[in-house]
């Protein structure tokens, strides 16, 4: 593999990576959940897609319509079962793991427990560095920044971004100035979900679609919202790049083992050395 193709390869899986984390890092950020569900939602992305195609709907439809349809489980999902949890962390980590099995169970029950594959739009390649290299991927990449950059928009840009960002920073506060925050967490929660809704989309051609392909992703993720710190919606990005980078790079020059042991141990040395992660902001107590 030359390093034009390696250098491509880990930016794709590294764009994906942080699309996951940033979705997971807005639900803990603003709602105090560990949504182990989170590898779920992306698996679910993936199989709309697939049921899409079965259907006879163009992939770009169904790639379109994959995050919507995930963000709407996930705002039923906050509505029956994630609000009961709110204020009780432990309780998050317990409702979100069982929905996380009655996804992945649903999923058996109607597609079996086998893997199945999507088929990519044939876009052909394009030469770089003397390599061809799919233009799917570069699709699937410039997809992914986009989606990114909405989501900056939405809470930089917006007044839902400021109130969300008021709630990330004092709720109490925040529900005293007069912000609907039961309305805020419900559409945030959403918004987390399509986010992994769309990559499971996008990776859909590229992986094997089957119950445990959200698992692969959910590890890393929380490792980069670790690693980047948490109260910052910027961190998982940084997180994700030094995580995504690492894996990717360990993986082409040894084996995935050896690349899964040295995301671990980097893991291990910046929680140790930095706590808070590398580019955290203190939060404040609501």
């Amino acid at each position: 593999m030359d390093l034009a193709t390696l250098f491509l390869d880990g930016a794709n899986a590294v764009l994906i990576l942080m699309l996951v984390a940033l979705g997971l890092a807005i639900v803990f950020g603003l709602m105090n959940v560990i949504n182990l569900a989170h590898g779920e939602f992306l698996m679910l992305g993936a199989y709309v897609v697939l049921a899409a195609g079965q259907s006879g709907l163009p992939f770009w439809a169904a790639l379109a319509l994959a995050p919507l349809a995930v963000g709407l489980v996930g705002l039923v999902a906050e509505e029956v079962l994630i609000r009961h949890t709110y204020t009780r962390l432990l309780d998050t980590i317990l409702a979100t793991w069982g929905l996380s099995l009655v996804l992945r169970q649903a999923v058996v029950l109607l597609y079996g427990p086998g893997s199945h594959s999507v088929v990519a739009p044939d876009l052909g390649a394009v030469t770089i560095a003397g390599s061809p290299y799919p233009v799917y991927r570069l699709v699937v990449m410039a997809i992914s920044l986009t989606a990114i950059a909405a989501t900056f928009a939405l809470f930089f840009r917006t007044r839902f971004g400021l109130a969300a960002r008021a709630v990330i920073a004092n709720r109490a506060m925040a529900s005293c100035l007069g912000i609907d925050t039961r309305r805020l967490d419900r559409w945030t929660f959403a918004v987390g979900a399509g986010l992994a809704g769309l990559a499971g989309a996008a990776m859909a051609p590229l992986i094997a679609v089957d119950p445990q392909a959200g698992l692969g992703w959910l590890v890393p993720a929380f490792l980069a919202i670790l690693v980047g710190g948490l109260g910052s919606i910027a961190g998982p990005l940084v997180g994700a790049a030094g995580i995504g980078g690492l894996d990717s790079l360990t993986a082409a020059v040894a084996s995935p083992v050896w690349a899964q042991l040295a995301v671990f141990v980097a893991a291990i040395l910046v929680i140790r050395l930095r706590p808070t992660g590398l580019i955290a902001r203190r939060r404040r107590e609501s």
